[in-house]
């Protein structure tokens, strides 16, 4: 049965998506849910566990166990400066960290393969101004 609402299809891709990413992050020791707390690290390097809280919208209490976790795993160091802590990918992060944008990056690849260049760009700015209107509300 073909999803017929954008939601629907939205969750749809997300499952696959959730999918293919828990298959290739299993062999660094990676779970889905961290993928986002390594591309931020990764992005933002010298970041504080709030500015990561913030910036990623999410509960305190999740966010300081799913850091701890990373910390513990070898994935990234969390040293403390003033105050402060700031979270720095180890070299174990830093190749999780390529691995999951080569992720994005492959699956972009396989689930959009059947659209043009035009179509990929076109769903791409749509669904970019959704979710910016969304996030300014």
């Amino acid at each position: 049965m073909e999803p017929s609402t954008i939601s629907s299809c939205i969750l749809t891709l997300h499952k696959e998506f959730a999918a293919y990413t828990t298959q290739r992050l299993q062999e660094l020791g990676l779970s889905f849910g961290l993928i986002y707390f390594v591309i931020y690290v990764g992005k933002h390097p010298d970041c504080t566990p709030s500015e990561l809280t913030k910036a990623l919208h999410l509960d305190w209490g999740h966010s300081q166990r799913s850091l701890n976790k990373l910390a513990e795993d070898g994935f990234l160091t969390k040293e403390k400066n003033g105050r402060s802590y700031h979270l720095k990918l180890t070299q174990r992060g830093e190749n999780a960290f390529v691995v999951c944008h080569q992720v994005f990056i492959g699956w972009d690849a396989q689930s959009l393969g059947g659209l043009t260049a035009q179509e990929r760009q076109q769903l791409l700015t749509l669904l970019q101004k959704a979710v910016q209107k969304k996030v300014c509300k």
